[in-house]
Formats: C-alpha cells, structure tokens, sequence
C-alpha cells in the first residue's frame, strides 16, 4: 500500500482504481467547469497569519454541528452513486463517520437505500432529499427518513433543472446511461473494481428501487428521475417539507445574501452555502467567496455551514474563519471510499483532522471554536 499523506494521494489512487465514468461523475463539473475552479482557487488565494510565541498546548477540534457534537467541524456531504464507488459505499462511509465523530448525510440518490445504512450503523445520521415533481413519493421519503431515525433533514435546493456536465455524456453516464466502447473497454481494464461493485448489497438506486412503477433496472430508473426535477420547487415546498418533517432541517444550495434571509426566515436550523461542488450553475460565486456575504446577512439568526471545494484541514479552517460554523466534504471523502474503501474515508478524515490541528497551532489558536478573520492575512 503506497503512503497516502493528503486527499490528492487518495484522489490518485481512486482514479487508478475505478471505472473512469464514475472517478469522472465524482471529479468533474457542468459546462466549462469556470466554477469547479474558482471552489479551490478561491480557497488557495487565502492567506493564513503564522502566530509565533502563543501557548497552543491542549488544542481542541471539537465543536458541535446544528447542536450536535461532532470530533471536527466537518461532515460528509450527500453524494449520489457512492456505492458505485466501493460496494456498499454509503454504509462504509456512514461506519467510519460514525466511528470518527462526524455527521454523514445519504443522498436520495444513493445506491444503499436509507434502511441498509440504518442498518449498519447504531447513531442516526442526516437524509438528504430532493424534492421531486411526485410529491407522494417526496412524502414517502421523509417518512423512510423519519421511520430510520434520522436526526436531521438536508433540503437540496439548487437542482429544480440539472446542469450539463459533459464528461458524463461522453462517458456514457448520462441519463438513461448508456455504454461506448471506450467505456466497455475502460471497464474490462478494472477487475477489481467490476467485482468488487458486482459484490455489493445493491447496483441500481435504492432508496427507488421497488417505489418506481415498471422501473426494474437502473435505466428505468434514470429516465425516471430525468422527469422528475422539478422547476417549480418554490418556497412554499420549503415550508411544506417542514411540516412534515419536524425534526432539524438544513437548506442546502444557498448561495445570496437575500437567499438566505429568506432561508432564515423559514425556521430552517441552518444553511448550506454551496454551489453543488460546480455541479450546476456554471459561473457562479465560488462558496468561499459567497459565504462571508451571506453569513454577515444572516448574523445568528440560522446556523451557517460550508460546502465547496474543501480537500484540506486549512481550507476548513478558512472557511470557519470567513463565517461558517461547519463545513461538509463531497469529493475528498470520495476519493478516499474509491481507493481504499472505508479505510479511505477514515484517512480522508484522519487527513483534513491532523492538518486542521497543525494549522490552528500555527496561526495561535487552541479551540477550533475560535476561527475568526483575524487568523487570514487578507480576507476575500
């Protein structure tokens, strides 16, 4: 096993392992992929101030995230076909969160269903949902959530209409997908990984499976989903998901100031500032250079967590420090799960935890609690 010293050493072997069609889903972004850029340059062109002769002894990563106490202020975000990545890769990502201290969220569009990762795991964990042009079957879902034990609710906002992301469609990912002979070709050349996903509990979505009428394959089911996001999510959807919910609930996909008042004002427990990981609106404001705008129009009002491009302990740092009181990995973590499987998304999380702690002793601080603009040379 080669030494894996940061999420880029994970990326790599990730990409070396599985089917270029799926490293693709996980690593690219829509159109010309302007804003998947400016996640991590924006991000880099942070300076951080190096403090010297402060007492940093007895540092601590531990805060709590929508009242919850987490090991470090990061979870893992919801990301769709994970289990494509590793066999049963939602249950292997919600054990080694679990294990670790962190809030893993599942995606509607997991290949794990939301009972095998009740299953597997003995802490609740966050549901994230997609409010689709069915709404029973929306209502269907938060029940599930609700009947699992999950302990927070994750509203994605951003995908009424779904960006084009290129890569997919010249890999065959598209929707209904369909195989080239470069894909056929590139899967012949991964055995491990073709058994390894053969293996597993699930190969199609499962939170649909079953629920779909005539849906008996993953094509069915992705020409079912194509129809299914809605345009006119408005919301008054918001406000109804509530009632049904009534537990902790977390709107995802904020991105304006005036967004987020109005997210606010919903009740809502917190807000995800995030630009789909440059999945959808290409062009848009990076996160990071959205979020102190966003999080001075909220002030404490609502709760405001990051997501946007983070493959290090510094960038969660700069990101608390710019405003957010968490922060939530997508790829990093999937890097992880497709090199090393569970074992990979605890490094990922052992990474980002070792150099967070670093980070922090150098620029002065003891309490991740702490962050503040003052620890960056020259805020966005």
């Amino acid at each position: 096993m080669p030494v894996v010293t940061d999420i880029e050493d994970l990326r790599r072997l990730s990409k070396k392992r599985i089917a270029k069609a799926i490293f693709d889903y996980v690593d690219r972004g829509s159109y010309s992929e302007a804003t998947l850029r400016a996640n991590r340059a924006d991000l880099e062109s942070l300076t951080l101030r190096q403090r010297v002769a402060i007492d940093v002894d007895r540092r601590s990563t531990r805060t709590t995230m929508i009242g919850q106490e987490v090991a470090m202020p990061v979870a893992l975000a919801p990301t769709g076909l994970t289990g494509l990545n590793w066999a049963d890769g939602e249950m292997l990502a919600a054990r080694a969160a679990e294990r670790f201290g962190v809030p893993f969220c599942l995606s509607t569009m997991s290949i794990c269903s939301i009972e095998d990762v009740a299953a597997a795991v003995t802490r609740p964990f966050w549901f994230q949902l997609y409010v689709m042009r069915d709404r029973g079957f929306a209502a269907s879902l938060i029940e599930r959530a609700k009947a699992a034990g999950c302990s927070a609710l994750v509203l994605t906002l951003d995908l009424q209409v779904q960006g084009q992301r290129h890569q997919d469609i010249k890999n065959g990912l598209a929707v209904p997908p369909r195989l080239t002979l470069g894909s056929f070709f590139d899967i012949l050349s991964k055995p491990s990984w073709t058994f390894n996903v053969l293996t597993g509990r699930r190969k199609s979505f499962g939170n649909l499976e079953g629920r779909i009428p005539n849906a008996d394959s993953l094509t069915t089911l992705s020409q079912w989903i194509a129809g299914q996001f809605d345009p006119t999510l408005s919301w008054k959807d918001v406000e109804w998901v509530r009632g049904l919910w009534g537990g902790k609930i977390i709107l995802k996909g904020i991105l304006d100031a005036e967004d987020a008042k109005i997210a606010a004002s919903t009740g809502a427990d917190a807000i995800v500032v995030s630009n789909h990981g440059g999945r959808q609106l290409d062009g848009a404001s990076s996160s990071i250079r959205a979020l102190p705008e966003v999080a001075d129009a909220v002030g404490s009002s609502i709760e405001v967590l990051f997501d946007g491009g983070i493959r290090s302990g510094q960038d969660v740092l700069k990101a608390l420090a710019l405003g957010a009181k968490g922060t939530m990995i997508g790829r990093a973590f999937l890097y992880g799960l497709g090199a090393m499987g569970e074992r990979g998304v605890t490094r990922t999380l052992e990474i980002i935890r070792n150099e967070l702690d670093v980070t922090m002793a150098l620029c002065g601080l003891r309490d991740v609690r702490d962050a503040t603009p003052a620890i960056l040379k020259k805020p966005l």
